[in-house]
């Protein structure tokens, strides 16, 4: 079904799966005319974490105000639109049903059709709002709840590499944040505060020398908070700059060593990092350096650090990909909170 059919190429989209509130409107795949975010840090800093039943109470608050916003600040109107985007999955059942709810609603009213969107799928399209993108693509998804690697082959073609065993690494940073006293998100305080140390701890590098693109931080994160803990029973006071620095370190060769072997692996022409870890500049900066190094052919695209957390407008651009596919769902979607990558409807 062909949905783009007025004269201008427009979509809605709508991003609330976790803490994040967001509504955009994206213009022919890759202009983003708006992009509204509101966030709740302040909210559930004092939790030391994200309380589900909180998120939903701002979506709730938030996302019409954020529509009415993106709308306006794009300049369009409802009957300009082609169809609504809307991420399903995953994340918090509560936070997710609260932006599916708005969409479908807003797209029954306004005779609008309505494009599902994975919103790990989202993350990876951020990128091609800078740039065209050109497969064989290789993706290092990394964020607070996913560390992936993912092929593209096309527009929509998608093969899973290689995954996280236990935690992601953005959940190790909030987890070694929270025992270094850092505030919640820790990943940028523990970033910065990385940049101020030395790689002097040495942590284990788990499954670096594996033949297999799977990664896995809980021993990294045990081994840490194992020697802060041991270290505070016999009443030493141990660099926290430089605990920080190397447990930077200990992620970030993993990453970049097997982002480095799958991209050379399968002949990828370019390579991204999106999600909310995507931000971290001594991850940027390490897979700057080892790409110039080792495969100086293939192109790296790093999102600016806007496009890196959850926003809506990579959503509408993954939209778009979407629904020339013929990704379109009705009345009945529902959110899945576990959705797996890549699946789809």
């Amino acid at each position: 079904m062909e949905i783009f059919t007025k004269p201008r190429k427009l979509l809605l989209a709508i991003e609330s799966s976790c803490d994040e509130t967001s509504a955009a409107v994206v213009e022919d795949e890759t202009d983003v005319l708006s992009n509204v975010i509101a966030t709740q840090i302040k909210s559930h800093k004092r939790f030391g974490g994200v309380v589900p039943e909180v998120a939903s109470r701002h979506h709730v608050e938030q996302i019409t105000i954020c529509i009415d916003e993106a709308l306006k600040e794009a300049e369009v109107s409802p009957q300009d639109l082609s169809g609504v985007a809307v991420t399903y999955g995953p994340g918090l059942v509560g936070s997710l049903l609260i932006g599916i709810t708005a969409a479908k609603s807003f797209a029954w009213a306004n005779h609008l059709p309505l494009i599902p969107v994975n919103h790990m799928i989202g993350h990876l399209y951020a990128a091609k709002v800078l740039q065209p993108l050109r497969y064989p693509l290789l993706a290092l998804l990394v964020s607070g709840g996913h560390t992936e690697l993912v092929l593209m082959t096309g527009d929509t073609t998608f093969q899973m590499l290689g995954e996280t065993r236990d935690d992601a690494a953005g959940e190790a940073y909030d987890k070694v944040g929270r025992v270094l006293g850092l505030s919640y998100p820790s990943g940028k305080p523990l970033d910065e505060l990385a940049h101020q140390g030395k790689d002097t701890f040495h942590f284990p590098r788990a499954m670096i020398h594996e033949d297999n693109y799977d990664f896995s931080f809980s021993g990294l994160k045990s081994a840490f908070i194992n020697t802060v803990h041991n270290a505070e029973q016999r009443g030493e006071t141990l660099s926290k700059p430089d605990l920080a620095a190397s447990f930077q370190a200990a992620v970030v060769e993993v990453l970049v060593e097997k982002t480095l072997r799958a991209a050379e692996a399968f002949h990828a022409k370019q390579v991204l990092i999106a999600g909310g870890v995507a931000a971290n500049q001594g991850l940027r900066a390490q897979l700057t350096h080892a790409m110039k190094e080792k495969l100086p052919a293939v192109e790296l695209i790093i999102p600016p650090l806007r496009l890196c957390g959850d926003n809506a407008a990579m959503i509408g651009a993954a939209g778009f990909a979407l629904a020339k596919s013929g990704v379109l769902a009705d009345g009945t979607l529902n959110a899945d909170p576990s959705l797996e990558f890549p699946a789809m409807p």
